[in-house]
């Protein structure tokens, strides 16, 4: 594991057995999710959850992926258990995860993840299943914790056309075969799925990291986010409270995490503030965006200044 690594991770009920009993768990199942981002400082670009497992598309902070997968597979099982006034393993012994080149499969590994629905013959259409990503993706609702900007600026860098190249791709994919190589990895190492030179960076222990281009920095998004704002360097670092000091710091969390430069809690140091707080700013600027054209369009400049 790796800042940055991308990973395609399923987590199945023990024997089969149903994890999801009605909305209430799903959407306990949504707020452990948050929870864990809030905490650990992860990204998820795409999930499903199925009545019986769960599909996530995982890219990495600091943290571990086991410590992420065994706080939430803990607290989900305890959750159900409490419910159903049961107790023991809720989950199948260790979650399977797949460590995927993201500058190839980023957009495969979306789409399958959330064409899971229609190939179990569940929905026609991946819009109508309530219960992954694809509809925060068009618009159609909205998840806070879910990152949808980095896959679709890689469909244009405006977010209406995006939506639409997206919503294309992922229908075509329909068409495909059931990709097993999203469970199973390569013939060279099942827990890995890329090119021969990703693989072999991988098994060298010295992966490509995910993001950011090598001129990209904490400082620099500071920069380039003071220039947008018209803030002095150093009044960016006070702890007055404005409207315009905590969009731009809300505004500086984003593109530290969208540009894989560093973390929030790297981020939260730096400029004296609460991490719960630029999580919190993030979020707020996430949902803005989706109705904000002027918003989304700015994100899109700072993006490709910084980068």
């Amino acid at each position: 594991m790796y800042p940055g690594a991308l990973y395609h991770v399923i987590l199945r009920g023990n024997d089969s057995q149903t994890i999801f009993f009605d909305d209430k768990d799903r959407t306990r199942f949504y707020l452990l999710l948050q929870e864990g981002i809030e905490r650990f400082g992860h990204r998820i670009h795409g999930f499903c959850l199925m009545s019986n497992h769960v599909h996530l598309a995982i890219q990495m902070g600091e943290v571990p992926l086991s410590r992420i997968l065994q706080n939430l597979s803990f607290r989900y099982t305890r959750w159900v258990n409490w419910r159903q006034k049961r107790s023991g393993h809720l989950f199948q012994g260790r979650y399977k995860a797949v460590l995927v080149d993201a500058d190839i499969y980023l957009k495969e590994l979306v789409r399958y993840i959330h064409l899971n629905p229609v190939r179990a013959g569940i929905v026609n259409e991946p819009e109508d299943y309530g219960w992954s990503g694809h509809r925060a993706y068009l618009g159609l609702e909205a998840i806070p914790w879910l990152t949808t900007d980095w896959v679709l600026s890689l469909f244009s860098k405006r977010l209406s056309l995006a939506r639409k190249a997206y919503t294309t791709f992922v229908h075509d994919g329909k068409k495909g075969s059931r990709q097993e190589e999203y469970h199973k990895g390569t013939k060279i190492d099942s827990r890995i799925l890329g090119d021969d030179d990703f693989i072999d960076r991988v098994l060298d222990g010295k992966p490509r990291r995910l993001r950011p281009k090598a001129t990209a920095t904490i400082d620099k998004a500071i920069l380039e986010i003071c220039r947008h704002f018209h803030l002095e360097e150093n009044d960016f670092f006070i702890t007055g409270r404005g409207h315009k000091l905590s969009e731009a710091r809300g505004m500086a969390a984003w593109l530290v995490l969208e540009l894989g430069v560093g973390t929030l809690a790297e981020l939260s140091r730096r400029v004296g503030r609460d991490l719960t707080t630029l999580s919190a700013q993030v979020k707020r600027l996430q949902i803005r965006s989706k109705t904000d054209s002027e918003l989304a369009e700015a994100m899109g400049l700072l993006l490709k200044a910084v980068s």
